[in-house]
């Protein structure tokens, strides 16, 4: 992102999972917009990483395993204020997620982590008339045979989002998501070295390219804004028009 197109000067964002991939592009243009920006990474390793990145010297990182529940009611009474709680925090495991304990243990990294903060988190947004953004996906739109685990958790990220979208509507609380499609990130790199899978997904995405983190960061920005201050319970694909084929 050239320039940062949203203005968050005194507000507090926090980011799990913001250490890496679209976490950290949306740390990184959330701090570019004036914000002061807590982001999670899962392992000190992952922690000192993203300290090295530009763009992250204002930055406060710190680890956290989101299945840890004390270690996330820990964060949550950290903060006395939260303006925008992004959950980035994702993990997925592909065909092993036919196995019952892996298939578990994807939806509470993905899913159940996120619904358990969120509720924590819910005084301080409150407060502040803030917002959450949840990551879904394009597999949040149709099934993922070998995944099925990460496929269910996003489906439900879609049902959670408008579920606690209108729940939370008292408390002046929006809740939104974005369905991020093929991405350059960690997570896709096997797709990407696989010729004859990139070609496949490059031919079926009509703007015929992969997407930045930043692309994705830039409408959770938007979500996060006063410009969208009348929108609520939203999935955005981010995907160059791949759900459209």
């Amino acid at each position: 992102m050239a320039k940062a197109l949203f203005d968050f000067k005194g507000q507090k964002v926090l980011i799990t999972g913001g250490a890496s991939g679209i976490g950290a592009a949306s740390a990184r243009a959330f701090a570019a917009a004036g914000a002061q920006v807590f982001a999670t990474g899962l392992s000190a390793d992952e922690v000192e990483q993203a300290k090295q990145q530009p763009g992250f010297e204002s930055i406060d990182v710190r680890v956290l395993d989101v299945r840890d529940h004390e270690a996330l009611s820990a964060l949550a009474q950290s903060f006395d204020r939260l303006d925008v709680l992004v959950h980035c925090a994702g993990m997925i495991r592909r065909e092993a997620e036919h196995d019952p304990d892996v298939f578990d243990e994807v939806l509470h990294v993905n899913l159940s982590a996120g619904m358990r903060l969120s509720t924590m988190m819910k005084p301080q947004l409150a407060r502040q008339s803030g917002s959450i953004i949840f990551i879904a996906s394009m597999l949040s739109f149709f099934g993922g045979p070998k995944q099925p685990a990460y496929a269910a958790s996003k489906g439900a990220i879609r049902q959670l989002t408008m579920s606690l979208a209108a729940a939370y509507a008292q408390d002046s609380i929006r809740v939104n998501a974005v369905a991020p499609g093929w991405i350059v990130t960690n997570l896709s790199r096997g797709a990407r070295d696989d010729a004859a899978r990139n070609a496949m997904i490059l031919a079926r995405t009509p703007m015929a390219r992969w997407g930045q983190p930043e692309e994705v960061a830039d409408p959770i920005l938007f979500l996060s804004s006063d410009a969208a201050r009348f929108v609520t319970g939203v999935v955005l694909p981010v995907d160059g028009g791949f759900l459209t084929m």
